[in-house]
C-alpha cells in the first residue's frame, strides 16, 4: 500500500515538473478548456449532473481512466453532504479517442473539441447544494500545461414549484421593455409597482463617470441581487450599459445595499436580496466629448407568496467632459490622473531602459571580445570594397544586422513570455530568486572564475555562413559576432534583460535590446565613415579585462536588490534595510579598493601607476561608499530610493540609538497620539497609523469622520517605495497622510493565506483567490479598473471614488494639490448631505 502510494505522488511531481517545463519553453500563458455545469431531473429525486467541456483546437483533455505513470486523470471530487447520495459511476462521453500519447510513451484515453462528463445523484432532502472540485490535464503535440483546479456547485431540489417554472420562462424570453421608471409608487389598474427607480451621474474626473441607479423597494417585497446561484431560481439583478461604444466600462457593477439571505419560498432554496433600498453602480470612461448613454436595469421582485414578471428600465444620461477635463488634457497637466500617471511611469521607465541599455552596449564595446573586433572589421569592409562609398555602405548594413540580431531577441523574450507573465516578475519570490542566482553567475563570470560561451559548432556554422558574401554575407558576420562575443556581452544582456522584463513590462526587452544593439553598432558605421577616427582608438591592453571586473561587482550589488524583493514578499525578515546598506557599502568599498589598486584579480595585468579616468572613477565610488554609511543608522538616502527595503523594514525603524515615534507616542498619553485599534504603524512608512484590512479602516473613518485614502502598493514595488521615501517624507505631505485623512495600505503582493471560508473565484479574472495579496489585487481590478502599483484613491465612507486617482509622480507639489483636492471634495459631500 505504502509503495503504491509513494508511486502516486511520485508520478505526480513529475507529471507537474514535467508539464511546467514544457510551459516554461513555450512560455505561453494558455488556457484551451472551458467548462459549464448543468443539471436535469430524471424523477424520483434524482438528477443527472452534467460536466461540460469545450477544448480549443489542437489540444485534448485525458479520459478518467489513466493507467500508472500516465498523465493525471479528470477527475471529479464532491465535498461530503447528507442532503445526497452519488447513484453509479461516472458516465464518460462517447467521443473518446484511443492512441499512443508520445509524451507519456503509452496508450491514452482523451477527448478533443468537447467532452460531456455525467454523473447521477439522489437527493436525501427537498434541496441540496452540491459543491466539489474538478481535475484535469490537457496537452497538445509540443507541451503539456500543469493539472489544473475547477470547482463546480449546483442547487437542486426535488420539484418544481410554480415560481421557478415561471422564472425559467422568463430567462428564456426577456421582456423588451425600454421605459424610463421616474419613481411613481402609485399602482393603477391593479398593476402591482413594487420597485421604483431613481438615476444618478457623478463626474469623477479625467472624463470618469459614475452611473448610479437608486431602488426603493415596498415593504413586504424584496428585489434580488446580481449574483444569485446559477440553476431554477429567479432571475438576477442585471446592470447594462447599451451604448457601449461610447464609453468605456471600469470594473463591474457595484451593489450597495443590505444584503439578506434567507430561504425564498417561492423557490425553495436559501437566495440573497435586498430590502427597502438597493443601489447599483457602474464606472464608464467616456471616449468622446459628448455622447447619450443608455443603461438598463433588469429585475425580479417578489413577495413571499408570489412573483413578478422581469422587467427591464431604461435611463439616459448625457455625459460630458468638462471644460477643466477638455483643458487639462490639451495640455496634459491633469494632476496624477490615472491614465496620465501610467503613461508618465510607463514612458519614463521605458526611456530609463532605453539609456541604461545604451551605456550597457558601450560598456560592452570596452570590453576584451569586441573591443578588437571594431578596427579588424572597420578595415574588412573599407579594403575588400571597390569603393569607399561601398566599404561605408556595407558597414551601415553591418551595423543595422548587429541591431536588428538583438532586437529580434528582445521581441522574442516579449512574445514568449507576454505582458502578463512579464508584469508578474516584479512581485513573485521564485523570479527574484532565480534572477538574483542568475546575476550572480554573471558577476562571478566577469570577475574572472570562468566564462559563459555558447557551442563552438553555433559559431562555426555561421562563420562558414559569412564567407559567402553579398547582405547574406554581411548579415552571418554580425550573427558572428553576436556569438563570438557572448562570453563578454552575455552577462550584460542577461541583466538588462532582467531588468527590463521586471520593470519595463511587455515593452521593455524589446526597448532594452535596441538600446543595447544601437550603441554596439554605431562605433561600426562610425569608423567605417571617418576611417582617420581609428588612428585616436586606444590600443587593446590589460584595461579592458578591468572593464569586465568594473561590471562584475555592479552586477553583484543589482542582484541582492532581486533577493530583497523575495525576502520582502515572504516577509521573512533577513535582508533587512541594514543587511542591504552594509552588503552595498561592502561591494562598493571592494570596488573602490580595486580601482585604486590596492587589489588584484587572476586576469589583471600587473598597474604602476593609475590613469586619471581610473582614479576619477575610484574616488567616486569612495564618496558613494562614503554616503552610504549613514543609512547604517537611519539616514533616508535619497539617492537610492526604492533599492534598499522600506525604513520600517529594519532592525532599528527610527536609527540605531533612537527611541521609536510609536514608543513616544504611547508614553505621550493623548488621544490625538493614541494608535487606533486595527492601525500598524510599525509597519507603515514613517509610522503612519495605517490599516491593512479595508473593512477595519473604513469602520474607524467613519468614527472619526475623515475621508479615506487607498494606497494600493506592493512590498516589491521599486515605485511604490519611491513615493513613499521622496513624496510622502515631505513634512507638508505627512502632516496630511496623519492629521486629514484615514490611510489604508492594500499590499497586492501579500502572501498570507486566506482562510478556507474567505476563499473565492474572482468575477473580474476568473482567477482563484487564495492569499490576502491576491483578494486586494482582486478588489483593486473589479473596483477600479487597473492593477498596477503604486495607486491612489480617496474615496467616501460608502466607498465612493471621490476624485481621479493617483500614480507614481515623484512632484511633491502635485501631490500636496492632489490631496487637499480630495479632502475638498469629501467635505463638500458632507454639505450636500
Amino acid at each position: 500500500m505504502l509503495n503504491k502510494l509513494s508511486a502516486s505522488v511520485i508520478q505526480r511531481v513529475l507529471v507537474v515538473l514535467f508539464a511546467i517545463t514544457a510551459t516554461i519553453s513555450q512560455a505561453q500563458i494558455h488556457d484551451p478548456v472551458e467548462w459549464s455545469f448543468r443539471s436535469e431531473p430524471v424523477g424520483n429525486g434524482e438528477f443527472d449532473l452534467y460536466f461540460e467541456s469545450t477544448i480549443d483546437e489542437g489540444w485534448h483533455l485525458y479520459g478518467n481512466e489513466i493507467p500508472e505513470g500516465g498523465p493525471i486523470p479528470t477527475t471529479f471530487m464532491f465535498e461530503e453532504n447528507s442532503g445526497f447520495d452519488l447513484v453509479g459511476e461516472l458516465v464518460e462521453p462517447s467521443n473518446k479517442i484511443m492512441k499512443d500519447d508520445p509524451f507519456f510513451m503509452m496508450e491514452l484515453t482523451y477527448f478533443e473539441e468537447k467532452a460531456v462528463f455525467k454523473h447521477r445523484v439522489k437527493l436525501n432532502e427537498k434541496t441540496a447544494k452540491i459543491k466539489g472540485e474538478l481535475e484535469f490535464m490537457v496537452c497538445n503535440e509540443t507541451q503539456c500545461l500543469p493539472p489544473e483546479l475547477v470547482p463546480f456547485e449546483f442547487d437542486l431540489k426535488k420539484s418544481d414549484s410554480p415560481a421557478s417554472k415561471a422564472a425559467k420562462q422568463a430567462k428564456q424570453k426577456k421582456p423588451e421593455k425600454e421605459a424610463n421608471d421616474k419613481g411613481s409608487d402609485s399602482e393603477n389598474d391593479g398593476i402591482l409597482k413594487p420597485v421604483t427607480w431613481k438615476w444618478e451621474m457623478k463626474s469623477l474626473g479625467d472624463n470618469e463617470f459614475e452611473l448610479i441607479a437608486h431602488a426603493k423597494i415596498k415593504e413586504n417585497w424584496h428585489l434580488y441581487t446580481m449574483d444569485l446561484p446559477e440553476g431554477d431560481g429567479p432571475v438576477a439583478t442585471e446592470f447594462t450599459i447599451l451604448d457601449s461604444n461610447a464609453v468605456e466600462l471600469i470594473g463591474e457593477p457595484q451593489q450597495i445595499g443590505k444584503k439578506v439571505n434567507e430561504y425564498d419560498p417561492n423557490f425553495m432554496m436559501d437566495l440573497s436580496f435586498f430590502k427597502k433600498e438597493a443601489t447599483i453602480k457602474q464606472r464608464v470612461k467616456l471616449l468622446k466629448e459628448k455622447a447619450d448613454v443608455r443603461a438598463e436595469v433588469y429585475f425580479m421582485t417578489c413577495d413571499d407568496k408570489r412573483c413578478l414578471p422581469p422587467e427591464g428600465i431604461v435611463n439616459k444620461f448625457t455625459l460630458e467632459a468638462t471644460a477643466d477635463i477638455k483643458k487639462s488634457e490639451k495640455a496634459e497637466v491633469e494632476s496624477g490622473s490615472e491614465k496620465n500617471g501610467k503613461k508618465e511611469e510607463k514612458d519614463g521607465s521605458l526611456w530609463g531602459i532605453f539609456f541604461l541599455s545604451f551605456l550597457g552596449g558601450f560598456a560592452a564595446l570596452l570590453t576584451p571580445c569586441v573591443f578588437p573586433m571594431i578596427p579588424m572589421t572597420v578595415s574588412f569592409f573599407t579594403k575588400q570594397s571597390k569603393t569607399r562609398a561601398k566599404g561605408i555602405t556595407n558597414a551601415i548594413i553591418y551595423a543595422l544586422f548587429i541591431i536588428a540580431v538583438y532586437t529580434i531577441l528582445g521581441f522574442l523574450i516579449t512574445w514568449i513570455f507576454g505582458a502578463d507573465a512579464l508584469n508578474a516578475m516584479s512581485t513573485n519570490e521564485w523570479f527574484n530568486l532565480i534572477f538574483f542566482l542568475l546575476l550572480i553567475i554573471f558577476a562571478v563570470s566577469f570577475l574572472g572564475a570562468f566564462e559563459i560561451t555558447l557551442p563552438s559548432s553555433w559559431v562555426n556554422k555561421a562563420d562558414q555562413a559569412s564567407d559567402k558574401g553579398g547582405l547574406i554575407g554581411i548579415f552571418f558576420m554580425a550573427l558572428t559576432l553576436s556569438l563570438v562575443s557572448f562570453s563578454c556581452t552575455g552577462p550584460i544582456i542577461g541583466t538588462l534583460l532582467v531588468d527590463a522584463a521586471v520593470y519595463g513590462g511587455v515593452s521593455g526587452p524589446l526597448v532594452g535590446m535596441f538600446g543595447f544593439s544601437l550603441a554596439l553598432a554605431l562605433p561600426f558605421a562610425l569608423f567605417a565613415a571617418f576611417p582617420g577616427w581609428l588612428n585616436s582608438m586606444p590600443k587593446s591592453g590589460g584595461w579592458l579585462n578591468s572593464v569586465k571586473v568594473v561590471l562584475g561587482f555592479l552586477e553583484l550589488g543589482l542582484a541582492f536588490k532581486f533577493l530583497s524583493n523575495a525576502d520582502l514578499v515572504l516577509q521573512l525578515g533577513i535582508i533587512t534595510r541594514e543587511v542591504f546598506i552594509a552588503i552595498w557599502i561592502g561591494v562598493s568599498t571592494m570596488l573602490t579598493l580595486y580601482l585604486l589598486g590596492f587589489i588584484r584579480l587572476p586576469h589583471d595585468s600587473p598597474i604602476e601607476k593609475l590613469s586619471v579616468g581610473r582614479t576619477l572613477l575610484g574616488t567616486l565610488f569612495l564618496m558613494f561608499t562614503i554616503y552610504l554609511i549613514p543609512g547604517m543608522w537611519g539616514a533616508p538616502l535619497k539617492l537610492i530610493s526604492g533599492f534598499p527595503p522600506p525604513q520600517f523594514y529594519s532592525e532599528s525603524p527610527e536609527g540605531v540609538g533612537k527611541e521609536s515615534t510609536i514608543m513616544q507616542s504611547a508614553s505621550a498619553g493623548s488621544e490625538d497620539s493614541a494608535i487606533p485599534e486595527g492601525a500598524d504603524p510599525e509597519h507603515c512608512p514613517h509610522n503612519l497609523n495605517c490599516f491593512h484590512d479595508y473593512e477595519t479602516g473604513m469602520e474607524y473613518a467613519q468614527e472619526v469622520g475623515k475621508p479615506v485614502m487607498l494606497d494600493f502598493t506592493g512590498w516589491a514595488c521599486v515605485n511604490c517605495r519611491k513615493m513613499e521615501e521622496q513624496v510622502w517624507s515631505d513634512p507638508r505631505v505627512l502632516d496630511r497622510l496623519r492629521n486629514d485623512f484615514v490611510l489604508i495600505s492594500l499590499y497586492v503582493d501579500e502572501r498570507k493565506k486566506l482562510p478556507e471560508e474567505e476563499r473565492y473565484t474572482s468575477e473580474t479574472t476568473g482567477k482563484k483567490v487564495r492569499t490576502v495579496g491576491n483578494k486586494w489585487s482582486d478588489f483593486q481590478a473589479s473596483k477600479f479598473g487597473t492593477n498596477s502599483q503604486p495607486y491612489y484613491v480617496v474615496i467616501d465612507h460608502e466607498g465612493n471614488q471621490l476624485i481621479e486617482s493617483a500614480a507614481y509622480d515623484p512632484d511633491i507639489e502635485k501631490y500636496i494639490n492632489w490631496l487637499d483636492k480630495g479632502k475638498e471634495a469629501f467635505e463638500a459631500e458632507g454639505v450636500k448631505k
